[in-house]
């Protein structure tokens, strides 16, 4: 049994050959292609858990200063209200020593 016996049989072989270095290549292609995607998802997720943590410290943020100003609404009108109260006995006082 002759494995070679004319030039057809070298033809076919050659082919193979090449049949298989072109496999070897489409899989390393196909390979690198998909560990290219793979670090691409994996960079663009990173970016998105750090944009979402921006988002959630500017809406702590902005919760913060939203409670501290109404705070600071209701410490204003405190102090109006103890201003006139202080101000309402200055001028009893006052009316009261005129007498």
């Amino acid at each position: 049994m002759q494995f070679i016996s004319n030039s057809q049989d070298i033809l076919f072989l050659v082919l193979a050959f090449c049949v298989l270095l072109l496999t070897a290549f489409l899989v390393w292609l196909l390979w690198y292609a998909i560990m290219s995607f793979k670090q691409g998802y994996e960079v663009v997720k990173t970016i998105k858990e750090k944009i979402d943590m921006v988002s959630d410290i500017i809406i702590l943020l902005k919760d913060k200063l939203t409670s501290s100003t109404s705070y600071l609404s209701l410490i204003i009108t405190g102090i109006k209200k103890i201003v006139d109260i202080v101000g309402d006995k200055k001028e009893e006082r006052k009316r009261k020593t005129k007498k």
